[in-house]
């Protein structure tokens, strides 16, 4: 073993490196970006001389340690006699915030091999092995506050996604007197709060949040529910099991979407007709009846299941590359990751939205009608050209970036808010990432004999251990938009 894990010769005696002990021995902190100063920090509590080295008399006296009833009380000593003198001083303690108390000490010293044992037999048992009344709490409980987060995202940019129906809507040919009313989104934004007014902006909110609340719900709690089941013990999912859950997600919201589209469609576009009777949206349920809300609904198919197919794994993989160094997202980093994942999710999908529009929208004199998803592409391509499969896009993109920001950032926010614990997984960046689980220490090593058998269990999530609050990771160098730290902080 001396020689297996030492790396360094001197004076013909061998000796370990901090990485070789904390690393290859011990099997901790071997991510690509790991913090080196946690790395000596943990090595400098075998290393008793403080000369960055470990030699094989220290290793031997450190497994004697880790066997002794006072080990965690040794070991937190230790780590803060940085000079080997055996005392700590008051400025050492201050400077590393010591905060050791005899509960937190006790609750540490639940991870020797027997609690272990218990622990890992409890962890073992995942999805599976909760009950299915506990499974479908947790999923009314995130379709309640999916229905509120999709609220709330609705209201926020409901003006744009007006403004981008009356977009998409505008025919590049026809009859129709003022069939070409809008030069540009802006435009188009200008002349309804002109002629109809600052509400007229709102018009057909009401269904609207009628209907997405149980449209953002239901997407939201299905793909939190095929996540979890594809979910590895460490929290990580396979990019396959991500698009089939966002896909899912986005299938299962068409039951509400389409009779809320088309609701909301066409009362967003009877503002265009100033003269004749006040259009409701009571008044558009019954002329459609039952059937006919469904209309189009092929092309919704064709518009959401894509869509969340690619929105949920981006959003998901953005959050992992906007988290701090300790593994935690703020409200900004959710609401960046959520208005960058709309980006190409709603661009790429805009064609079906066109698709939709016009399929829902009811034909006014003049205008050309379309039997079907095939006919309708077929008519714009032959009538109007390829660009008009992407009117519409920009305001598009405007509407779903900052809408989709808005819910997940109010979802995940009111899942911290609102937390109950129903034994399944929390929300990435929801809790700092370094808190020791039994599950993620590393494997046992037949080299950890003695003392050292419990040196893992020891040293997991040291970070925050002893009063410790150290990052877990090293500065990646790519450029963030979290705020810089101060450095007083940094100098602790």
């Amino acid at each position: 073993m001396d020689v297996k894990y030492s790396s360094v010769e001197k004076d013909g005696e061998r000796y370990m490196t901090p990485a070789d002990f904390v690393q290859k021995y011990l099997g901790l902190h071997t991510e690509p970006l790991h913090n080196p100063k946690t790395v000596q920090l943990i090595a400098g509590v075998a290393d008793t001389t403080k000369d960055g080295l470990i030699s094989f008399q220290e290793f031997l006296a450190f497994e004697s340690v880790l066997c002794a009833p006072d080990a965690m009380f040794i070991v937190a000593f230790q780590l803060f006699d940085k000079n080997g003198t055996g005392d700590v001083s008051f400025g050492t303690v201050r400077t590393v915030q010591l905060c050791l108390v005899e509960d937190s000490i006790h609750a540490m010293w639940q991870t020797l091999e027997s609690s272990t044992v218990i622990l890992e037999e409890i962890q073992s048992y995942g999805e599976a092995g909760r009950p299915i009344w506990l499974q479908a709490a947790e999923s009314a409980y995130r379709f309640s506050l999916g229905a509120i987060a999709g609220a709330v995202g609705a209201t926020a940019v409901y003006p744009i996604d007006l403004v981008k129906t009356r977009m998409q809507n505008q025919r590049s040919t026809g009859s129709f007197v003022g069939e070409l009313m809008y030069k540009s989104s802006f435009d188009c934004a200008k002349k309804v709060v002109r002629y109809e007014g600052f509400f007229g902006l709102y018009r057909g909110l009401l269904p609207q949040l009628v209907g997405v609340a149980p449209e953002k719900a239901i997407k939201l709690t299905v793909n939190d529910f095929v996540r979890d089941k594809f979910s590895k013990k460490d929290g990580s999912i396979p990019l396959f099991a991500e698009v089939m859950a966002g896909g899912c997600a986005g299938g299962s919201q068409v039951i509400f979407t389409n009779p809320l589209e088309i609701v909301k469609i066409r009362l967003q576009v009877a503002g265009e007709i100033t003269t004749g009777p006040r259009v409701s949206a009571l008044n558009v349920v019954r002329d459609l009846g039952f059937f006919g809300l469904y209309k189009g609904a092929k092309a919704c198919f064709l518009r959401d299941i894509p869509f969340s197919a690619i929105y949920f794994p981006v959003y998901a993989h953005t959050k992992t590359q906007l988290t701090d160094e300790h593994g935690r997202l703020g409200a900004l980093q959710l609401l960046t990751a959520g208005a960058i994942a709309g980006v190409p999710a709603a661009s790429l999908v805009t064609p079906a939205d066109v698709i939709k529009t016009r399929l829902q929208v009811a034909a006014r004199a003049g205008q050309t009608t379309y039997s079907g998803v095939i006919d309708c592409f077929r008519k714009i391509l032959q009538e109007e050209g390829f660009r008009a499969l992407w009117k519409g896009a920009g305001a598009r993109v405007c509407r779903s970036s900052p809408q989709f920001g808005v819910t997940l950032v109010t979802y995940e926010l009111l899942q911290r808010w609102l937390y109950v614990d129903f034994g399944g997984s929390r929300p990435a960046g929801s809790e700092p990432t370094p808190k020791s689980r039994i599950h993620e220490l590393p494997p046992a090593s037949p080299d950890h004999v003695g003392g050292y058998k419990l040196a893992a269990a020891t040293f997991a999530g040291i970070e925050n251990k002893f009063g410790l609050y150290l990052p877990k990771f090293k500065s990646s160098g790519v450029v963030t938009i979290h705020p810089p730290a101060s450095k007083e902080s940094q100098g602790s």
